[in-house]
């Protein structure tokens, strides 16, 4: 398999020099660098966009979902990702029709000047910080675990993930947001055909979807059904999912920009529709791998799982084409999640274009060594904890929602996202109960969320209103 890996190798880093290439400029201002020129078509948009939402957890933790917990993964994850398309369309309009008129450096820096309170901006980046980390550590843990299982005793875990940091780092200093997108582009079509193939050799040697089905149903007939073998996929469980989903694009700051440096709002409409069905494609193969994997090992750790569907039990090319394929997701995500960090500690600075670059580029390499040491202590469930990510980000919804909404916000909202992060990590670190009255925490949080901002809202437009 070296000679496949080497040659597959070669064209991914080819194409990523030559993307390298073709966005770097010596003279570029950090707008350029950031934001990519702000004139994405709607081809790259969605590539970018569907990349850096499909990534390494996609390609291994949605299987490994399948196999371990059921048919719920589809609803879990396809349900909520149609949702989010139709919510695209309108909150991409009125993003871009809030950042055409206060300017948008950045969903933080957008923060600080609608609510005219540094500690907007601040609490932006802090939800940012606090759970993209971890969602980030999860991509490279995930890619880790394959390739150590891969390629056992040849390089420790670490070594692998400062191997892909290393060029995350050289890339993105290189070529800016325009090159992460080629990336993304490049990523997008190598993650798709991939899971594909594998998918399908997977059904194949599972004996077809009946007999496939049949198998499952006779060994473990609660895979087939909800909530599934663990209880994971109570109502409370999907709902909950499919709100921190579809406000995936409001708290998380790579797709909100995304959305901003789209040429116009025809792109960012055809762009929305393309993720949906780029949606459907890539995560049907994943449950055609789950189910080879309830089939041949149910019992078997991640790590097994994972290296004997997608590697071993694979044509040779096959398996290779998925090493490179894995790579390249674990790198376009980790570039656009980092990088984002980057963006946002930039919006809220001041001061000359060269110096804002020169620490927009610094704090970038201090989150990847920060990324680097949380991957080592990571565990390998990938879905839940990128769930978890979701989740936390999506408790700055309200006061995000509120500045696209409203000229003037209310500043209620911003103390009402406040409380609901804070209340929300120390659930993490077990300080507080995370449990009311028999619900899950994050469902009652969001219950409580839903109804004091419709309220607060409410309230806020009923004085616009008389003028107040």
């Amino acid at each position: 398999m070296t000679g496949w890996l080497i040659f597959f190798f070669a064209i991914f880093l080819a194409s990523l020099v030559y993307a390298s290439y073709k966005s770097y400029r010596k003279d570029r201002t950090s707008d350029e660098f950031i934001f990519a020129g702000s004139n994405i078509g709607a081809i790259l948009g969605f590539l970018t966009f569907s990349a850096a939402l499909f990534s390494a957890f996609t390609f291994m933790g949605m299987p490994d979902f399948f196999r371990v917990h059921g048919v719920g993964a589809w609803v879990f994850l396809a349900f909520s990702d149609a949702l989010m398309v139709f919510f695209l369309i309108w909150f991409g309009y009125k993003l871009r029709q809030r950042a055409a008129n206060r300017g948008y450096k950045g969903v933080a820096g957008l923060m600080k000047t609608c609510y005219d309170s540094s500690f907007a901006g601040y609490l932006i980046f802090a939800s940012a910080f606090i759970f993209l980390i971890p969602y980030v550590a999860i991509q490279i843990r995930g890619i880790s675990i394959f390739l150590n299982a891969a390629f056992p005793d040849f390089l420790p875990d670490w070594s692998w993930s400062a191997m892909m940091v290393a060029i995350m780092l050289a890339y993105a200093a290189i070529g800016g947001l325009k090159a992460i997108m080629y990336s993304d582009a490049i990523q997008g079509v190598i993650l798709l055909t991939v899971i594909w193939i594998i998918g399908a050799a997977c059904l194949e040697m599972s004996g077809g979807l009946q007999n496939a089905m049949a198998t499952v149903a006779e060994r473990n007939p609660s895979l087939t059904s909800l909530p599934g073998p663990k209880g994971l996929f109570s109502s409370q469980f999907l709902i909950a999912s499919a709100i921190a989903i579809v406000l995936i694009p409001v708290s998380q700051p790579q797709f909100t920009t995304r959305l901003v440096v789209m040429k116009d709002l025809k792109s960012v409409h055809k762009m929305a529709y393309a993720v949906g069905i780029f949606a459907i494609l890539v995560i049907l193969p994943t449950a055609s791998i789950g189910l080879y994997g309830a089939v041949k090992y149910p019992d078997a750790s991640t790590a097994e799982f994972l290296s004997q569907a997608l590697l071993f039990d694979q044509a040779v090319p096959v398996a290779a084409l998925a090493v490179v394929g894995l790579f390249a997701a674990c790198l376009s995500t980790t570039n656009a999640q980092i990088f984002a960090l980057g963006t946002e500690l930039r919006s809220l600075l001041t001061g000359s274009d060269r110096r804002i670059m020169m620490i927009t580029k610094s704090s970038v390499f201090v989150f990847s060594l920060i990324v680097l040491v949380f991957s080592t202590y990571m565990s390998d469930e990938l879905v839940l904890l990128a769930r978890v990510s979701f989740t936390g980000t999506s408790m700055v919804a309200p006061a995000i929602l509120g500045a696209v909404i409203f000229a003037k916000p209310p500043k209620e909202l911003l103390w009402l996202s406040f409380l609901a992060l804070l209340y929300f990590i120390f659930s993490i670190i077990e300080l507080v109960p995370n449990q009311f009255w028999g619900m899950n925490l994050d469902f009652f949080l969001y219950c409580v969320l839903f109804i004091l901002t419709a309220l607060i809202m409410i309230r806020h437009q009923l004085k616009v209103n008389r003028g107040e």
